[in-house]
């Protein structure tokens, strides 16, 4: 039944891998490059871009960088995926295999081409976010839902020691300061 829970996750990854793999070939296919299509005024527009770096454009042209990371990270992710099958929340284990997707998408791109394709657009009057994909969204909703693991996992490590030094009760504490 465990091992069953951990391939849901793996099968998350895939679905976040090939939503991320269709949708950038259809982006390829269908639009020249920096072609943009208005999906609602100027706020969301579908723009195919190219990108060379990370998010952001960042460290642009670091290729052989980027897959050496995004190996050990991608080796990381599964090592760590399969410790926490049987104590990690399912909220933990659906981030992980978000950003296992994602990584999994951006990196097939780079392998293949040097540059990740890039198509979602969002404008705010005139700030324009920079262009991002779907594996870029798994990434980030996944690294989301982490944060939010432990966020709730501290607040639980608190309530428990606040539980404990209760039952324990103010002689506890008067004891310990004695000794």
């Amino acid at each position: 039944m465990r091992s069953m829970r951990l391939w849901f996750y793996f099968v998350l990854s895939a679905v976040v891998f090939f939503a991320d793999m269709a949708t950038k070939r259809i982006i390829v296919k269908e639009l020249n490059m920096n072609e943009q299509i208005s999906v609602i005024g100027d706020f969301f527009l579908i723009t195919s871009y190219r990108n060379t770096g990370a998010a952001f454009s960042l460290l642009e042209d670091q290729r052989v960088f980027f897959l050496i990371v995004t190996v050990i990270v991608t080796t990381g992710l599964i090592w760590y995926m399969a410790k926490m099958r049987k104590s990690g929340r399912a909220i933990l284990l659906t981030g992980l295999g978000m950003v296992l997707g994602g990584a999994l998408g951006n990196f097939s791109d780079r392998a293949r081409t040097g540059e990740v394709v890039d198509f979602l657009q969002f404008n705010f009057g005139s700030y324009t976010f920079p262009i991002f994909n779907v594996a870029d969204m798994g990434i980030c909703i996944g690294v989301g839902l982490i944060l939010l693991d432990a966020f709730i996992g501290a607040r639980e490590e608190k309530a428990a020691q606040l539980s404990s030094s209760l039952a324990a009760g103010p002689d506890s504490d008067r004891k310990e300061r004695i000794e």
